[in-house]
Formats: C-alpha cells, sequence, structure tokens
C-alpha cells in the first residue's frame, strides 16, 4: 500500500482450508445416501489427505509456480480446490490404456523409459511422424505433445532443438507419459464451430438419469389404484340403498366376486410397489378393502368399521361422481391419458439410442433430429407413443453439445454465463494462436497442446506470482522459432479480429458481468499476440491480497483515462485521470519498485488505499476488498481497454446495455431482503451499477437523461423494499448527471444521495 511495501513479510497459507475440506470430504463419505457420492468424497479426502502431508513434510509448498519439490513449472500439477497442488503430476500415476497398448504394439518393455526411448529411434520417429500427418491422436494433458513436437523438429531440421528438448524431457521420462492418445481423426476447426460438451457426455448426463420416483408414483396411482378403488366402490354399491352400503345383504355372487377382487388386489399389490397409499387403513381404499376382507371372511362388520366404510363411500361418490357417470368417465378418461404419457426416463433412453450413431468424442453440429418427436418406427420398436415430443429437460441436455460458432452458442442459452463463456473461448484462441505457425501439422498440434494447457488448473500464488504460461512449456519454448507473420499483418489483425469478436459477445451478453479470471486470462493471450500495448487485468482474491499491485494495472488505470476523461464515469466515482496520467509518467521513469522480487507500483496502491479510505497495514478481507475495489474502478476493469483499444461496438447499444444492466441491480438488490448474508449479494450488485455507470458514460448526454429518468419505472417493476435500498444510489446518480457532486464520504444533499459501492469495512448502507 506504500512505498515500503516490498518489506512486508511475505503471506503463506494456513493448513486451516485444507483440514476443513478434509473434514467436509470425510463426513461426505460416511454419510451421504449415495454411493456415487459417497465413492468421489473419498476420493476428495485421499487428496486433501495428500496436501496436508506434503505441507507437514515439506513436500509441498503452497503459494508458489513450483508446488512440487522436484518438479519444474512446467510439469501440469494434480490441483484441487483452491489451487492446492495434492503433489502428484497429472501426466504421473500408473501407465494408461494407451501407453500400454503402444509397448505391446511396438515389442517395447511396458514401461515408460522404455517407450520414451524407443521413439527417439528410426521406428518410433516414423510412429510419431504417421501421426503428425494423419492427425489420429488427441492431447489430453500438454505434455504428451512433447513427443510429437520432437518428432516435428527431426524432420524439419532442426536438430538442435530437438536434442535441446529431449535433454529436458529425459530425466522425467520415467515418471511422465509424453506419448499421444489414439483418436479416430483430426479435431474439428474450432474458428468454425465450438462445443461445450462432446456427445459422449450427453451420453453419460442421459445414462444417469433415473426414473422420476414422485413421477413414477403418480402414474402407477393413476393407472392402477384408482381404477382399482373403482372397481371397489362399484361392488359395495351393490349392496346400498339409498346410498348407504350394506342396507343390503350380501349374496353368494357378491361375495364370490368380493373373492375375486381381493384375489387381483393381492397380485397387483406384488406387482406395482411405488404407491403405497392403498396399504393405509385411513385411506378410503384401505378402508373399502379391508371391510371386504371382513365380509368375505364371514365376519359382521362392528360399528366402528362400518361407519368408516360408509364415509369412505359417500365421500368417494361426492368427490368424483359415481363410476359411470359423465363426470366420473371423463375424469378417469383424462387421468389414463396422462398416466399414458412416456416417462422422461424412457424418452432418454431413446434419445440415447439416437446418439449412440454418431461420433462421440466431439459435439453434434445439428441436434434437430436428435429432438425430433418419436418416429412410428421408433414406437413401434420401444412400445412409445408415436408423435411423443421430447421434453425440455432432455433436450437442453442434448443442446449443450451443440457445435456451433459461439456467438450462436451463446444465443440459444447454450451459454447461459461469462463463466461458462470462458470454459469455450480456449477453443477459439486455440486455433488463432496457432495461426502463427505456418506448418499446418504444427499448427494442429499447437493447437491441441494449446487446449490442453487451458485445462490445467489454476495454482493458488502468493507475492504477485503469476499462473506459468503456455510459452514456458519446453516442447512450445523448442518451435517458437518458428512462429510468424504469415497468418496476418504484422500485427496479427487476425488475433485482435478474435479479440474484438470475443470481447463483444461477453459485454453484449453480459453485460452485468465483471469479465472472469479465465475469460481475461485468454483475452490477455490474444492481447500479446496483436501486441495491443495495454494490459487486461485480473480479479484479485480479497483474502491474500498483500496491499500491492503489478505496474498493469496502473497501465490499465491509464488507458481508461483516455477514454473516460471528463465523462459521467470519471465525475460518479471521483477520479482524476489527469493525475493518474502523470503517475504513470513518474513511475515510468523512475526505477522499478519490487516486493518480493516482482515489479509494484506502489503509487497505484497507495492511490487504491487512499481512496478506500482504508490503514496502509490494514490486512482484513473487508479492508483489502475496498482496496481492489477501487482499482477495479480506475482501470474499469477491462471495459475501457476492451472499448478504446480493442475498438468493441456491442449491439444494440451502449444505452441498452446500462438498462440491462439496471435490471440485474434491481434482481440483485431484491435477494438483500431478509438474507442473513448479504454483503457478497450488495457486492455484485455495486459490480453491476459500475458496469452500468460505464455503459451510460459511453451514451451521448441527451440519451444518458432519458436512459436515467426510466429507471425508476424499471425499479416499480420490482418489490418495494428494492426502491427503498436503490433509491439513495438513483438519486446520486442522478445528481452527479445534472451537474453536481458527492462529498468526500460519498454522499450528498445530507446523505439522501449515495455512491454505490460493495465493499465496506462497517455496515453496508443498504
Amino acid at each position: 500500500m506504500n512505498d515500503n511495501a516490498e518489506q512486508q513479510p511475505p503471506l503463506v497459507v494456513s493448513s486451516a482450508y485444507p483440514e476443513a475440506q478434509l473434514a467436509r470430504a470425510f463426513t461426505t463419505a460416511l454419510t451421504h445416501d449415495d454411493a456415487d457420492t459417497r465413492r468421489r468424497a473419498d476420493v476428495r479426502g485421499q487428496r486433501w489427505r495428500q496436501v496436508l502431508a506434503g505441507v507437514t513434510t515439506g513436500r509441498l509448498a503452497i503459494g508458489t509456480r513450483t508446488p512440487v519439490n522436484g518438479l519444474p513449472p512446467w510439469v501440469t500439477p494434480e490441483v484441487v480446490r483452491g489451487g492446492f497442488a495434492t503433489g502428484t503430476a497429472s501426466a504421473g500415476g500408473p501407465l494408461q490404456v494407451h501407453e500400454t497398448e503402444a509397448a505391446r504394439t511396438l515389442g517395447v518393455t511396458a514401461e515408460r523409459r522404455a517407450l520414451f526411448r524407443h521413439f527417439l529411434t528410426e521406428p518410433g520417429l516414423a510412429w510419431l511422424w504417421a501421426r503428425l500427418d494423419t492427425g489420429d491422436y488427441e492431447i489430453d494433458v500438454p505434455e504428451e505433445a512433447a513427443l510429437l513436437t520432437m518428432a516435428w523438429l527431426v524432420r524439419h531440421g532442426e536438430t538442435d532443438a530437438a536434442l535441446d528438448l529431449v535433454a529436458e524431457l529425459e530425466s522425467f521420462a520415467d515418471r511422465l507419459r509424453f506419448l499421444p492418445r489414439p483418436a479416430a481423426g483430426p479435431t474439428p476447426d474450432a474458428t468454425a464451430a465450438v462445443h461445450r460438451r462432446t456427445a459422449s457426455d450427453a451420453v453419460g448426463i442421459l445414462e444417469r438419469r433415473r426414473p422420476n420416483t414422485a413421477v413414477e408414483t403418480q402414474r402407477e396411482a393413476l393407472a392402477v389404484w384408482q381404477p382399482f378403488g373403482d372397481e371397489l366402490l362399484i361392488h359395495w354399491l351393490r349392496t346400498a340403498r339409498d346410498g348407504r352400503v350394506l342396507e343390503r345383504a350380501p349374496d353368494a355372487d357378491w361375495l364370490a366376486h368380493g373373492e375375486a377382487l381381493l384375489d387381483r388386489y393381492r397380485l397387483l399389490a406384488a406387482e406395482h410397489t411405488r404407491c403405497t397409499k392403498h396399504r393405509n387403513p385411513k385411506e378410503n381404499l384401505g378402508i373399502l378393502r379391508g371391510a371386504l376382507e371382513e365380509a368375505v371372511a364371514g365376519r359382521e362388520l362392528d360399528k366402528r368399521r362400518l361407519g368408516l366404510l360408509r364415509h369412505a363411500v359417500a365421500s368417494m361418490v361426492r368427490r368424483r361422481g359415481i363410476p359411470g357417470s359423465t363426470a366420473h368417465t371423463a375424469l378417469r378418461r383424462r387421468q389414463s391419458e396422462q398416466a399414458a404419457l412416456p416417462s422422461h426416463h424412457a424418452l432418454a433412453q431413446l434419445v440415447l439410442r439416437r446418439l449412440a450413431l454418431l461420433p462421440q468424442e466431439t459435439g453434434i453440429s445439428d441436434v434437430a433430429p436428435l429432438l425430433r418427436a418419436v418416429t412410428e418406427e421408433e414406437g413401434r420398436e420401444s412400445g412409445l407413443p408415436a408423435g411423443s415430443d421430447v421434453p425440455a429437460a432432455i433436450r437442453h441436455v442434448v443442446e449443450s453439445a451443440l457445435s456451433a460458432p459461439l456467438g450462436t452458442l451463446v444465443e440459444r442459452g447454450v451459454v447461459p454465463s461469462s463463466e461458462v463463456l470462458a470454459e469455450l473461448v480456449p477453443q477459439l484462441v486455440a486455433a488463432t494462436t496457432a495461426q502463427a505457425y505456418g506448418d499446418e501439422t504444427l499448427r494442429a498440434l499447437m493447437t491441441a497442446n494449446y487446449r490442453a494447457f487451458r485445462n490445467r488448473r489454476s495454482l493458488l500464488l502468493l507475492n504477485l506470482e503469476h499462473q506459468v504460461r503456455v510459452d514456458e512449456l519446453p516442447w512450445v519454448r523448442a518451435v517458437s522459432g518458428q512462429r510468424s507473420a504469415a497468418a496476418g499483418t504484422p500485427d496479427d489483425e487476425g488475433a485482435l479480429g478474435v479479440l474484438r469478436q470475443l470481447g463483444e459477445l461477453a459485454v453484449q451478453a453480459f453485460p452485468a458481468t465483471i469479465l472472469p479470471n479465465p475469460l481475461i486470462r485468454e483475452f490477455g493471450v490474444l492481447g500479446r499476440q496483436c501486441d495491443l500495448g495495454t494490459p487486461f487485468v485480473e480479479e484479485l482474491a480479497a483474502d491474500i491480497f498483500m496491499g500491492t499491485f503489478s505496474p498493469k494495472f496502473l497501465r490499465a488505470a491509464r488507458t481508461a483515462g483516455e477514454l473516460l476523461g471528463g465523462r459521467l464515469y470519471e465525475r460518479y466515482y471521483g477520479i482524476d485521470y489527469a493525475a493518474i496520467r502523470d503517475l504513470a509518467v513518474i513511475e515510468s521513469d523512475a526505477a522499478p519498485a519490487r516486493s518480493h522480487g516482482t515489479r509494484t507500483s506502489p503509487g497505484f496502491a497507495r492511490l487504491c488505499a487512499e481512496r478506500a479510505g482504508t490503514a496502509s497495514r490494514s490486512r482484513s478481507v473487508a479492508a483489502n476488498g475496498t482496496v481492489i475495489e477501487q482499482a477495479q474502478i480506475l482501470t474499469t476493469h477491462n471495459l475501457a481497454t476492451l472499448v478504446h483499444r480493442v475498438g468493441i461496438t456491442p449491439r444494440p447499444g451502449w444505452a441498452d446495455l446500462a438498462r440491462r444492466c439496471f435490471v440485474t441491480v434491481c434482481r440483485l438488490t431484491a435477494r438483500v431482503h431478509h438474507n442473513p448474508r448479504p454483503l457478497s449479494t450488495i457486492k455484485d450488485a455495486a459490480y453491476a451499477w459500475r458496469q452500468m455507470v460505464f455503459h451510460l458514460a459511453l451514451c451521448p448526454p441527451q440519451e444518458q437523461r432519458r436512459v436515467i429518468a426510466g429507471l425508476d419505472e424499471e425499479m416499480a417493476r420490482h418489490p418495494a423494499h428494492v426502491a427503498t435500498r436503490l433509491t439513495p444510489a438513483l438519486y446520486g446518480l442522478t445528481l452527479i448527471a445534472e451537474g453536481g457532486a458527492f462529498g468526500d464520504d460519498g454522499t450528498a444533499d445530507d446523505g439522501r444521495a449515495r455512491r454505490f459501492l460493495g465493499w465496506s469495512t462497517g455496515g453496508h448502507w443498504m
């Protein structure tokens, strides 16, 4: 937070979090009803025990880029929740099936070092070259691209680079798998289409579906027990006079028919076991059946049982009419039609048969044939009624595997959030960044490597360390000289175009949500490739924040000032972007400040702390949060970079995005009411509010006023307590738009107008 921040002691990670996770996993493994859930919890527990054991023995150094002693940063570690490494390499462990099969086919001893050495021979290289040419391989973890890269280098005369790569890999040849997995063919081009799930993933989800117990119980009641109850009711009504049963003595035929009904009941009860109401002696069906058993046995009904019987019969007739009457017949017809509807489980089995005909390891280019109604032929084969529609729950599973342009997936709801968008973007970025390689086979290999690398889970890092980047992998470094501008102009308009497309899509589809870190990471890759000149900045974790910022935050804030100087955003948040520009110039000319060996921007840290009103050495999570929020405000958390440097112009315009942000603000504010832990919700609402102010700042003044004037109307659509909470913020926004100003405490007009921030070290005014 100050110029001496580099002298603060390094932050260390407590064992409290791993211990809590271990306890939770143990409890779940011991007590959960579902066996699969217990098994998964037991596996999680084993991994957390590895974490704790590694920390205790000193084998693990949590918080660093090299958390496992003896493993360099490029090795993919196994990482559990929270960014904790377990000490195991993802490419380690027992031999995989594809390794064992390769050893058998090639006549090599089934151990990794023997396989590694074989692929340094002529037959081994020929095997690898064949895979490169056909594209019949998959990369699950990045290490599996290493031998293919070595083979490419040898074939293209880069012998020294190949030897250097082998020398770096050889000491791990007995522990890590460097062999690619076999595949049926090359991976489809992600620049044309991406997918959230594969057909195999959709199959797995549908296979795990079980019949809905409640629905199937209701179906049994409608199809079996209500018709049987009608038969019992008719049988008892044969003894009635003036609506009172047993006013006529049962004759021999009545008793014989009653005995047959009871025999059939026992068969039905043995076959149909879901519904149990018929066993309850207090339910109408149970009363009729119990009385019939007494009568058939020749026992006279006592006064109490007779009263119950007559009440049950009268109640059934009163509610539904006499069986055979017009109203009763219509009711039973509707219930019979409802019971005859195919179950979701049965329709899921039909869709599974359709999915089985498709390639399993890719997305689905056309989901319409999979979701059509049951055909006549399928009806004959499955017993399902022809023309039955696939229910929405099953449709959503299949549609989640749709392979289409990213924008199409967003429009169709397959991508419901910016977090899911971030999961898919690496497919597109992998293909885009690989265009810089002139050779087609190398492009395909580096695309597969990048996609596998993005499956690498982030580590918990302290002291401003950054995650391992793809260009730090030895096999990527070995072919770095093959990158050229062949795929685009020197500034690589291809990467800039993709960055613009993705930025517009993210802001347009999710205007009220800050960009998640995985998406920012992909934007950063594209930004570096096209030499954007302004960095993208991540959201920092308040619980491990050390009060320092890297210099890129100040550079991003300077870019924001170039766009927003003099606009509504600067005035609303009380920013002096001219001073930030001067600070950036001063720090660029000065000797770099460092904290724990990493470059920092002490001036930016001091400015954020001063704006937050936080003591320089305060390290509470809330205090950290207030400082981080000020950094997000000053930088606009990448929005200004996307607009000013990348050139995004989202449809249908900034005013529409601002209105949509306010809808989100109202929705989130509604959740504060009676919420015992409202602060995280308030924080999200304040972030959505900040996005709204940014979008408003880019509107012409007249349109700006029109949007702000219409916010009251939207607020009125929500519960009254939403207006109570938001009115001070809305009043403050109107005040600033009309040329007013907040005081130093973020309020105006005796507290009626307030600046809306998310973090607070005391009770939040909302």
